[in-house]
């Protein structure tokens, strides 16, 4: 059952999954340096110590004021739910503005209740496009960003996709990318010694992320996944930090055969990040793990045939791969693991403070 204790009034931030809560966080910290009245809410579409909680301590992120509880479910059900949920404590202490984050169900259905309700909506990391339909991410960021009245951009190309589309250039912020503010404001807790400790690891070592359903949904995808990931802990060791979506699958089709191959629940922030800064290399299908692959100058293998975030491979140390060249890539990495790299323009740990500035012009 929801729990509030809100009042409303001023700005409204609705977070709902992992990736949310380093994006949030610099915003919120931002905001309260400028006294603006805010809500915090917290809609539990990850709803576990692993996926979130720890992600509220570590990152000083306040208690929220309303926890919805929504828990899982398939698109529809968790998109409703929240909704339903939002509609209610909208109504109940209608907010001046809602800020929404990335492209989760959450993201999405704040959004659309905010907009029927005729109050404004804040998108952070609007723009971003992979161009994938298939994606259920694609459809909330376009939905999203055509309900938003403020589109707070990361990067240059997001900016390009929202005039593309013809997204009056008034709403578009290029302000930079608020999770890198929290990478930034974290790094000296990122200890790759006690990692290595925490996970046995003594050589060279890659770190996987994998949920996306192109990679873990069906059965045959799930096997040649595993294959795939098979032959790379051929040649080092490989942490798997196993989001629960997918994991019986994987586990099913030999995951756990192969002895390099070191399957893990999954990690705090800073653990997590620990883990990534001392990698070899990362594979993932992530998008917030190519950026902060980037700024920490880690070699990204993304397995996927495309990217929101083309700046992690133009400027960044992120390249796609398929399925069958992953093993060659790994090699490839092993054999000149230095990359030269660039941080993307106004990845400089002040997007916070940019996005604050532009809420409180709006407020």
């Amino acid at each position: 059952m929801p729990t509030s204790t809100a009042t409303a009034a001023g700005v409204l931030h609705v977070t709902g999954a992992r990736p949310n809560f380093p994006k949030a966080a610099p915003v919120i910290a931002a905001l309260a340096d400028r006294g603006v009245p805010q809500t915090l809410v917290h809609t539990g579409q990850h709803y576990d110590e692993r996926m979130s909680d720890v992600f509220f301590r570590q990152l000083g992120l306040p208690e929220p004021d309303v926890n919805l509880g929504v828990g899982s479910g398939t698109h529809a059900q968790q998109t409703g739910s929240i909704m339903t949920a939002l509609e209610s404590l909208f109504l109940e202490a209608p907010p001046a503005l809602v800020v929404v984050y990335g492209d989760v169900n959450s993201t999405l259905a704040a959004a659309l209740v905010a907009a029927k309700l005729h109050i404004s909506v804040a998108h952070v990391e609007a723009g971003l496009r992979s161009f994938d339909p298939t994606m259920p991410e694609e459809v909330n960021r376009l939905v999203t960003d055509r309900l938003s009245d403020v589109l707070l951009c990361t990067s240059a190309d997001a900016v390009a996709h929202l005039g593309n589309e013809g997204v009056h250039a008034d709403k578009i912020h290029l302000v930079g990318n608020p999770m890198i503010d929290t990478l930034l404001a974290n790094l000296d807790r990122f200890d790759v010694a006690a990692a290595r400790e925490q996970h046995d690891l003594e050589g060279a070592y890659a770190v996987a992320t994998l949920h996306r359903p192109a990679n873990v949904d069906s059965a045959a995808d799930a096997q040649a996944l595993v294959k795939t990931l098979h032959s790379v802990a051929d040649q080092l060791e490989v942490v798997l930090p196993l989001h629960p979506r997918g994991r019986a699958g994987l586990e099913a089709a030999g995951l756990l055969e192969h002895g390099g191959i070191s399957v893990v629940e999954p990690l705090g922030y800073v653990e997590f990040l620990g883990l990534v800064r001392g990698a070899t290399a990362v594979v993932t299908d992530s998008g917030g793990v190519q950026e902060e692959t980037t700024v920490l100058g880690v070699p990204c293998l993304t397995l996927r045939p495309n990217t929101e975030r083309p700046v992690t491979i133009t400027h960044g140390t992120n390249r796609l791969v398929t399925r069958e060249d992953l093993a060659y890539a790994v090699g490839e990495v092993l054999a000149a693991p230095d990359v030269e790299h660039k941080v993307p323009p106004l990845w400089d740990g002040q997007a916070g403070p940019r996005i604050a500035d532009v809420l409180v012009g709006v407020l």
